[in-house]
């Protein structure tokens, strides 16, 4: 054991990483954080941002330290149990809840491959010209072949290079003018600067879609199952986990990759709204239904560079997106079934769990080139998430609380407080979605 601990921490322990080692290690938060901002997630950011402008900007702060309050259980649920969020869920619920949240969570999914996949193929049309079917095809086999073929290793040093496309968000901001007297003042007190023609009730939805696009389930169960990856990658890791100095220094490690992960998130979701504000709403665009609509919106008023690098933006966040949510859907049924699930494996190790991978993958591609209504698509995507969000959220509080499954590693009272209140809302939420629906 004395060797181990020699080799895994030849500096003595360290509750914090140092800041090379760090950046090495930011993986299963910092991808989920990218993956959140998928083409849908923009072209919500977009819709939020021309029609009301500033105004929702203070849904995003809100919504940031939440969002890494329940990224960080999911994180912590995996890396304690060494299960993926799925298979801990099996533990303590019925067997029909399970698979009726679980079948759920794949619809919703899908639906947002074929709307991801769709902006993707739209946003290379505007740039290149071209059929848009060809693109949905080459884009879906692209991602495909990449999930399949590619190692674990192999996948997440890509995905973690993919999320240099969410840079192209903060730079389109750079280049246009922000006031930001007038931002800071429409933030705080929204309700002063609503539009004349605006209703309070396409406000609410609107904050609703804000919400549901950040806190996404599908999010909760990538995560969990990355942190199950990364152990299997360390077998020393079990032996490891009863020296307290090892369990901080990993949990320091999980909280910093988590919330750079959701600050990048959220920072990038704030950038569009305020590049479309900016750009669209200022200048009497208020209609925006596609991410590719607003890339193309941004043309005649912010330039060609502005356009560029908003359409090469949700390109490259399709790409890392598609692999997420595939993947998420493939962990989650595998886990309930008791199917082998990693990515580590081969095809023919785990043939059930590629094969939901190719299925997912296949039928969202497939929509995309059948050129689904997008907004049809995001509204119920949103809705499919909105309703099995709050039960998964509170079943990952009442696995975080339990001493049975998380040992001594349950949450504290802070972070129970924290994942509530993110439950509340999101119950609040789906209340009102339901209403204005």
């Amino acid at each position: 054991m004395k060797r181990l601990l020699a080799r895994k921490f030849p500096h003595g322990f360290l509750l914090l990483p140092r800041s090379m080692a760090a950046a090495r290690r930011l993986g299963p938060g910092l991808i989920t954080g990218a993956a959140d901002d998928d083409p849908s997630g923009i072209a919500t950011y977009s819709q939020a941002g021309s029609q009301w402008r500033f105004g929702l900007v203070w849904m995003l702060l809100l919504t940031t330290p939440l969002m890494i309050g329940i990224q960080m259980l999911s994180a912590r649920i995996g890396w304690a149990t060494g299960r993926g969020l799925a298979a801990n869920m099996r533990q303590l619920c019925p067997r029909w809840l399970t698979l009726s949240l679980i079948g759920l969570l794949v619809v919703a999914n899908t639906i947002n491959i074929a709307a991801d996949i769709g902006a993707m193929a739209e946003a290379t049309r505007l740039i290149a010209g071209g059929p848009t079917m060809l693109y949905s095809l080459l884009f879906g086999a692209l991602c495909l072949l990449a999930q399949v073929f590619f190692s674990y290793e192999r996948s997440v040093r890509l995905l973690k290079w993919l999320t240099l496309s969410l840079l192209a968000y903060f730079a389109v901001v750079m280049v246009v003018h922000v006031p930001l007297k007038q931002m800071a003042l429409e933030s705080l007190r929204p309700w002063q600067f609503l539009p004349v023609h605006a209703s309070l009730r396409d406000y609410a939805a609107m904050m609703v879609a804000v919400l549901g696009t950040t806190i996404s389930p599908y999010l909760f169960f990538w995560q969990a199952s990355q942190e199950v990856e990364d152990l299997r990658l360390r077998p020393d890791a079990a032996a490891l986990r009863r020296v307290p100095a090892y369990v901080q220094e990993h949990l320091a490690r999980i909280r910093l990759d988590t919330t750079v992960g959701m600050l990048l998130s959220n920072g990038v979701a704030l950038s569009i709204v305020v590049a479309t504000a900016v750009t669209l709403n200022l200048n009497g665009i208020t209609e925006i239904q596609t991410s590719a609509q607003a890339a193309e919106a941004l043309r005649p008023v912010a330039g060609d560079l502005a356009f560029t690098v908003f359409a090469l933006g949700i390109i490259g966040t399709g790409l890392l997106a598609v692999p997420v949510l595939a993947g998420s859907a493939a962990y989650a049924v595998s886990e309930v079934l008791g199917w082998k699930a990693s990515l580590s494996h081969g095809f023919h190790e785990a043939r059930g769990f590629y094969g939901l991978i190719i299925a997912a993958t296949g039928l969202g591609t497939l929509l995309g080139m059948l050129e689904v209504d997008p907004i049809k698509a995001l509204i119920w995507s949103a809705v499919v998430n909105g309703v099995i969000s709050v039960p998964i959220m509170a079943v990952m509080l009442w696995l975080g609380q339990s001493q049975r499954i998380m040992g001594e590693l349950t949450i504290s009272t802070r972070h129970r407080l924290l994942g509530w209140t993110a439950t509340a809302l999101m119950a609040l939420a789906v209340v009102v979605m339901l209403l204005t629906l």
